[in-house]
């Protein structure tokens, strides 16, 4: 089965623009992933957000001066598209030779493109370096669970079987692990990413969580559907009082993509972890 994505730029030969056009974003329906989960757009059983950070982002001021930022684009988790990265990155470029007149107009030009392509509004919101650099390097909450010793032989599929808890025991606690890693579902390229569950309900095994994450390492699919396929995956098995799921995933081409989701409203952070 064709995955909507093959008729995207993804993988392909492309002309860089580099004069604003808002064509080359390309949404690709969440509706079909969320299929293969049992769910639609009425039966999400989780909040959230997908942080959108560009690194390559500049654009001419009135005078001909170019001018540098970092981008942060929030896209809500329930929007009826994704938009597929390398259009992304395309678009981006085209405002390189294009001129604003103003930060602020910018960001409404950007604003109004992105939530077209997304279906729902999309914030935007355009960063100094020096904002950036300010805020170093975040450390992740909770205990990190890679130095187990688990021996492991699962690399070809998710494997929610691999998953086990004690359901006689409720605690509250967050783990996380940087050994997340999948493939691109069109170009076959590695996608490297640190995740974090953070939940209230039955005691998770730690080892069978990290064999269960081990298991994505030659999964294809995009970073939103590996982080909403752990979402499900735990909360059937835990059946918390709330759990969240959040990864942040290594950049390629100037963008890294953070999926967030959470059975609770939240205000996700947005601090680059050091491989980011």
């Amino acid at each position: 089965m064709q995955h909507p994505a093959e008729l995207s730029p993804l993988g392909k030969s492309s002309a860089y623009v580099a004069n604003y056009s808002p064509e080359q974003l390309f949404p690709i329906p969440r509706a079909p992933k969320w299929a293969e989960l049992g769910l639609t757009a009425d039966t999400l059983p989780y909040r959230g957000v997908d942080i959108w950070n560009c690194y390559e982002l500049s654009w001419l001021l009135p005078s001909g001066k170019p001018v540098v930022a970092i981008g942060e684009f929030a896209i809500p988790a329930d929007s009826p598209n994704i938009i597929e990265s390398k259009s992304f990155k395309l678009y981006l470029n085209s405002l390189n030779q294009s001129v604003f007149e103003s930060r602020e107009a910018l960001v409404a030009v950007m604003t109004n493109d992105l939530s077209a392509a997304a279906g729902k509004p999309v914030e935007v919101r355009l960063r100094t370096l020096d904002e950036v650099a300010e805020e170093g390097i975040a450390r992740l909450p909770g205990r990190c669970i890679d130095e187990l010793d688990v021996a492991m032989d699962h690399y070809d599929s998710p494997r929610t079987d691999l998953l086990r808890c004690d359901a006689e025991r409720q605690i509250e606690e967050c783990l996380h692990s940087h050994l997340l890693k999948s493939n691109c579902p069109v170009t076959g390229q590695p996608d490297w990413g640190t995740v974090v569950v953070d939940y209230r309900g039955a005691a998770l095994e730690p080892a069978s969580l990290l064999a269960y994450l081990v298991s994505f390492r030659q999964h294809a699919d995009f970073h939103e559907q590996c982080v909403e396929r752990i979402f499900l995956d735990l909360q059937r098995l835990l059946k918390p009082e709330r759990l969240s799921v959040y990864a942040r995933y290594v950049r390629r081409g100037g963008l890294d993509i953070n999926p967030y989701r959470s059975s609770e409203a939240m205000s996700p952070s947005n601090g680059r972890l050091v491989r980011q």
